[in-house]
């Protein structure tokens, strides 16, 4: 049976189904960059990455496309602000995004399209070109070319929204607007002493395109016209993607998405994150406050997508505690593991299966987490009670793998800070030299700095104390 998930555009649970049998087309709407994505762009992110591995490990082939918005209004207030090219201004935050990209351990896209590069705008200005011709858009007073959305007769369908709100010959030429702001929306803009150098040449005249069309023209560029998947946050539900689903199909008269998923808002401390209340954050906020890249992706993932998120520090207390029991669990099981030969069929009680099929369940990722901490629970206690041979402690570690390569949770050495690394191999440098009270004193170092210490015969491992900031 394949994977469930809640279709945004049908408001039901439905069996996954793919344009190509095992194959998934995805399409993922990536930052706008004019300044460092937040916490609350990267939970959309984490949440499209751990569907992404879901269906891997599912056997499906995914080929995935994530979007870089590097035109749009803030980008182009951001560097006329700053005084310097468009590229120029962008270019930190693009690259900036991909640190924390593999920062957070998220998968790279197959593709990144960036909206200026010329192959895309060259595809935007085509279908422009094919929704004026077809009576989907029109060319106005201001030059600017807009999408009558009236000539669409589903729009709304995802959002709810209702045409007879409509306000007649209303027009809106920002990127973004509100329900009570609800009328056609901005194809191609007109240049305007604002936009200062960033234009383009276009059959209407030098302007640039509009927010909506660029997502449309680099997603059935790159995919094709119908689409498997496509992800973002809920506030991308209107009027985003409602334009671009309105946009697309006008072009091409097929469906433009199969499954529309779209995750939860998240919330600091209680509150809409803002700056003036003191609970907005960056990825390089929180690592400056002694946090790690995998202590934030486990808080993130850590409640289900559909569900709004509280992102707080005790969240991240308890994420740092919960990896901690899965090192130690890691740990344990592949020591015991180390003198087998085989993997053996393991005990009774010990489930395999309910970890991929809760997330078969609309990624319910409680159950999921909830079944892979049953069974450290479980096999904690054979080991305790020395029931868990060699062979099934092998298949255990293979098992912990396959769970790995969806949640991307487990310990590595980049998780460790430079400045306890420099400890541990001075102290290695003193056991060697059999200078113990030097040694002793490095691991009270150690200790002190919130780490736990244990010496092995694969040499020294350490791993963050649950409670240690």
């Amino acid at each position: 049976m394949p994977p469930r998930f809640f279709n945004t555009l049908t408001r039901t649970v439905e069996p996954l189904k793919t344009v190509e049998p095992g194959r998934v087309s995805l399409y993922t709407c990536g930052p706008t960059v004019y300044n460092f994505a937040h916490i609350g762009n990267f939970r959309a992110y984490v949440f499209e990455d751990l569907l992404q591995r879901h269906l891997m490990a599912r056997g499906y082939k995914v080929h995935r496309v994530m979007n870089l918005t590097d035109v749009d209004d803030k980008t182009i207030r951001g560097c006329r602000a700053a005084g310097v090219p468009l590229a120029d201004f962008t270019r930190p935050f693009k690259d900036a995004f991909f640190a924390d990209l593999d920062t957070l351990r998220i998968l790279r896209a197959d593709a990144f399209p960036e909206a200026t590069d010329p192959a895309h705008i060259a595809r935007m200005i085509s279908m422009i070109g094919m929704l004026v011709d077809g009576g989907h858009a029109y060319r106005a007073d201001d030059g600017s070319v807009y999408f009558r959305i009236r000539s669409f007769d589903r729009y709304g369908a995802l959002s709810g929204i209702r045409l007879d709100e409509l306000q007649p010959g209303a027009r809106v030429s920002s990127d973004e607007y509100e329900k009570e702001e609800l009328g056609d929306f901005a194809l191609w803009k007109a240049w305007s002493e604002a936009d200062g150098p960033v234009a383009w040449e276009s059959p209407w005249g030098r302007g640039r395109p509009g927010w909506h069309i660029e997502c449309s023209a680099m997603a059935t560029g790159l995919l094709g016209p119908r689409i498997d998947i496509h992800c973002g946050g809920e506030d991308n539900i209107f009027p985003h993607h409602e334009a671009e689903i309105a946009q697309s199909e006008c072009c091409t008269g097929l469906p433009f998405v199969g499954l529309w998923m779209h995750c939860r808002h998240l919330l600091s401390e209680g509150r809409k994150m803002a700056k003036s209340e003191g609970n907005f954050f960056t990825l390089r906020d929180l690592l400056a406050r002694g946090w790690t890249g995998r202590e934030v992706r486990y808080c993130l993932l850590s409640v289900k997508y559909r569900e709004p998120l509280n992102f707080t520090f005790d969240g991240l207390e308890a994420a740092r505690a919960a990896l901690a029991r899965f090192d130690e669990w890691s740990r344990a099981i592949a020591e015991t593991a180390a003198s087998a030969t085989a993997d053996e069929p393991l005990p009774d009680g010990l489930e395999m299966n309910a970890f991929l099929d809760a997330l078969d369940d609309d990624l319910n990722i409680s159950a999921a987490l909830g079944a892979l901490f049953e069974t450290i629970r479980a096999s904690n206690r054979l080991l305790a009670e020395g029931r868990l041979t060699p062979g099934q402690a092998r298949t255990l570690c293979g098992w912990r793998s396959a769970v790995d390569s969806v949640l991307a949770i487990g310990a590595s050495e980049e998780d460790v800070p430079a400045e306890i690394r420099a400890l541990l191999e001075a102290r290695a440098a003193a056991r060697a030299a059999k200078d113990w009270a030097r040694s002793d004193s490095l691991r009270d170092e150690i200790l002190a700095a919130g780490w736990q210490l244990k010496d092995t015969k694969d040499g020294q491992k350490v791993s963050r104390k649950p409670g240690a900031g």
